[in-house]
């Protein structure tokens, strides 16, 4: 049985990594050797065996600015929300989850497919939609992802990168999911399939109604909860009365992980092994991600309900800041490179700005094409 995560949530992080914390008091096998067990917990990955896994200069760096991408792009959309008023709606920013989209998307390959939430702008960015792409989308532009139509909650929608959906509805990707991965199972297909929900979906029947038909029916799919700790406002130790959201997902009898969702690099080495399982043997895998939200829910709000002493701890934790000390302390990258990548991105993301104002909205009388089947 999983260790409680109500005794790591708060943890001292002085001397002791968080995935220490996590490690399961009875897990089947020690996480070193990465084999995937009913129930395992994958610890930081030490700079030392990043290439035992295929980790090379090239790829960390590219892993490196796209979580870059991710922060500048959320920080820009906070400006343009919150300072500059130049955009409005809903919106809900991936600031502090960043390792989670881009080592899962880094373990798949580029035809795999993603279905994801109204927190999708960083697995948009992570899944490799143009960075222009998202922001027209999020100024209403008809240069946009969905033409301007669908906005902020609906950015990650772009076939031509395999992300298939992004639904607003907690909870209602995972059925979704399994209907893609059953389609994808009927076909022979060697493309996989991967759903990304938050712990406050966990709650809801669509999430239990799926988890059975994909373990069931031994689906090819990746399901990465992304447990930020809390749904809307509510903590997820109110809200959930298992002793982890892994432990539901093993009580449907598939494979299950808890990962550190604020190293980079135990995502994609979690993600990979699992991905080996779904596309040669479609076997699903439940992969809890435990990370934090570094905001509130949506852009406008604060986050006060939040104790300050837990959000200075997991600041702290900042997975970019992370990754960047472990990058330099191996030598596998020198702080100009690290430099010239923020460059680098800062400037995409102007652009991409630049690029959505630029445009302009769909004409109304052309909606009609986007509603009826064959535009009619």
């Amino acid at each position: 049985m999983v260790g409680n995560y109500h005794k790591y949530q708060f943890c001292d992080t002085k001397g002791e990594l968080l995935t220490e914390r996590l490690k399961a008091e009875d897990a089947p096998s020690r996480a070193a050797d990465f084999t995937l067990t009913a129930l395992t917990t994958i610890q930081d990955v030490p700079h030392s065996d990043y290439a035992k896994h295929g980790l090379t200069r090239d790829k960390l760096r590219m892993m490196l600015e796209k979580m870059l991408l991710l922060r500048r792009f959320e920080e820009k959309i906070e400006e343009l929300f919150l300072v500059k008023g130049a955009l409005i709606g809903p919106s809900h920013l991936y600031l502090g989850e960043e390792a989670i989209a881009v080592g899962a998307m880094t373990g798949l390959e580029p035809n795999d497919l993603t279905v994801t939430t109204y927190r999708g702008h960083g697995h948009a960015l992570a899944k490799g939609v143009p960075a222009r792409l998202c922001m027209a989308e999020l100024f209403g532009k008809s240069t946009g992802t969905c033409k301007g139509l669908g906005g902020s909650m609906h950015v990650a929608i772009y076939p031509e990168t395999g992300s298939l959906y992004a639904t607003a509805i907690v909870g209602s990707g995972l059925p979704i999911v399994a209907g893609v991965g059953l389609g994808l199972k009927q076909k022979k297909s060697k493309n996989i399939a991967a759903c990304f929900f938050g712990d406050g979906a966990v709650n809801t029947g669509a999430f239990h109604e799926a988890m059975n038909l994909i373990a069931l029916w031994k689906l090819p799919i990746l399901m990465f909860c992304e447990n930020n700790q809390y749904a809307m406002s509510t903590p997820v130790t109110r809200a959930v009365s298992s002793p982890s959201i892994a432990e539901r997902a093993r009580s449907y009898g598939m494979k299950t992980v808890i990962v550190n969702g604020n190293d980079v690099v135990s995502v994609f080495v979690a993600t990979q092994a699992a991905a080996e399982r779904a596309r040669h043997g479609s076997e699903p895998t439940f992969l809890e991600c435990v990370t934090y939200k570094m905001k509130g829910h949506g852009v406008y709000d604060k986050g006060d309900y939040r104790p300050k002493d837990e959000v200075a701890k997991w600041l702290e934790r900042d997975p970019i800041l992370t990754f960047e000390k472990r990058l330099m302390e191996g030598k596998l990258l020198t702080q100009a490179e690290i430099d010239q990548a923020e460059t680098t991105v800062r400037r995409e993301v102007e652009e991409a700005v630049a690029y959505a104002s630029e445009g302009s909205p769909l004409p109304f009388g052309e909606l009609k094409k986007y509603v009826y089947a064959g535009g009619a």
